[in-house]
């Protein structure tokens, strides 16, 4: 049982609140538990110069986290003059995950940049910006007068806690567990990527395929809520 007294199958609570920022096409503050995270979407007319005279669209993310975000302050990374790896990483997972969803012949020569922003870090950051992120995007695109994704796209962590499948985990959870992993799927099922790392020792394929059953369930439920967001 995690500190909070969730069961190893509960999601942390999960709320999305839409609009947060008036600028932007659309936005959502998404929370997982302690972590939070505020998604924004904007449309820009042009695309990059590879994509030129196609008449194609493109779909780019950026993501971030706020220097008071963790326990002790971390420097803008803007200040460094170049970008952790983690933080391109998360970046090329989040444009992937949208992807895979957005038919982008169908955007016209417009660039939709998605920017996600971690105010509070508690584990699951980049699971919480994907979640997020699908909803700015849809409120975005309708407001915009463009093709809304054609399905739902949500992610969150799960791991081996303890010698547990865990879901959903928060920091602590993370840094004890044995097994951690992340899991994108479209709301239909679909596998959209997989980052499974065993920390300690080697996990069976059994023990995979049961975490990303765990997976499923949360994505499911974090699902009713994303769709409840953008009615």
């Amino acid at each position: 049982m995690s500190r909070e007294g969730r069961r190893p199958h509960e999601l942390r609570p999960v709320e999305l609140l839409t609009d947060f920022v008036e600028q932007a096409a659309g936005s959502a503050l998404i929370s997982f538990g302690g972590t939070r995270v505020l998604c924004t979407a904007s449309v820009e007319e042009g695309v990059p110069r590879w994509l030129g005279g196609t008449g194609r669209g493109w779909l780019t993310a950026e993501y971030g986290m706020l220097p008071a975000s963790t326990g002790s302050r971390t420097p803008r990374e803007a200040s460094t003059g170049r970008q952790k790896g983690r933080t391109v990483e998360i970046q090329r997972l989040l444009g992937r995950s949208l992807r895979a969803v957005y038919d982008l012949d169908t955007l016209g020569e417009h660039t939709v940049w998605i920017d996600c922003d971690v105010i509070q870090a508690d584990g699951g950051t980049r699971t919480a910006a994907i979640s997020g992120a699908w909803v700015a995007l849809t409120l975005a695109a309708r407001r915009a007068g463009l093709p809304e994704p054609s399905d739902l796209v949500g992610a969150v962590s799960v791991g081996i806690v303890e010698g547990e499948p865990r879901l959903d985990l928060d920091y602590e959870e993370d840094s004890a567990a044995d097994v951690d992993m992340n899991v994108v799927m479209t709301g239909d099922g679909r596998l959209i990527e997989v980052q499974a790392t065993a920390e300690r020792v080697p996990f069976a394929r059994a023990e995979l395929d049961a975490l990303v059953d765990l997976a499923a369930v949360g994505i499911r439920e974090i699902g009713i809520k994303q769709r409840e967001a953008v009615r």
